[in-house]
């Protein structure tokens, strides 16, 4: 773990209770991690006090996959992270299907978490279809 006081601390996501019976932490790139994730799983108008809070991807459920779908999510998820996660730079983001599995994409990003200046992926599967696994 390295530098708390600027990286943070936070609740888990989702909400948990910890072994000592208080609510489960996370710090610093795990806190980083997890707040990606939930900018990615949250769609606009559903924080009362942050109406323009995330990335809008539930929206796109059901679309065809197609190029302009790719491009679409890729520049959602972008502007998302670069909006509401200010300990990140994004470096890329990158859409694909490459797995073989109907109603899948595959969102991969890298990004590059500032005070420590290290990189890491993250891999967020988005199912276009209900029911797909």
């Amino acid at each position: 773990m390295t530098n708390v006081g600027f990286l943070g601390r936070g609740w888990s996501f989702p909400v948990a209770v910890a072994t000592e019976g208080d609510v489960a932490m996370v710090t610093d790139e795990e806190d980083v991690r997890e707040s990606i994730l939930l900018i990615l799983r949250t769609e606009p108008g559903e924080r009362v006090m942050r109406p323009d809070f995330g990335s809008g991807l539930r929206g796109l459920l059901f679309e065809p996959t197609s190029t302009r779908l790719t491009a679409l999510i890729e520049y959602r998820v972008r502007h998302a992270l670069t909006t509401w996660e200010p300990r990140i730079d994004v470096e890329t983001v990158s859409v694909s299907d490459d797995r073989g599995r109907p109603g899948e994409l595959r969102i991969e990003i890298r990004y590059r978490i500032r005070a420590t200046n290290t990189f890491y992926n993250l891999v967020y599967p988005f199912y276009l279809a209900r029911g797909t696994t």
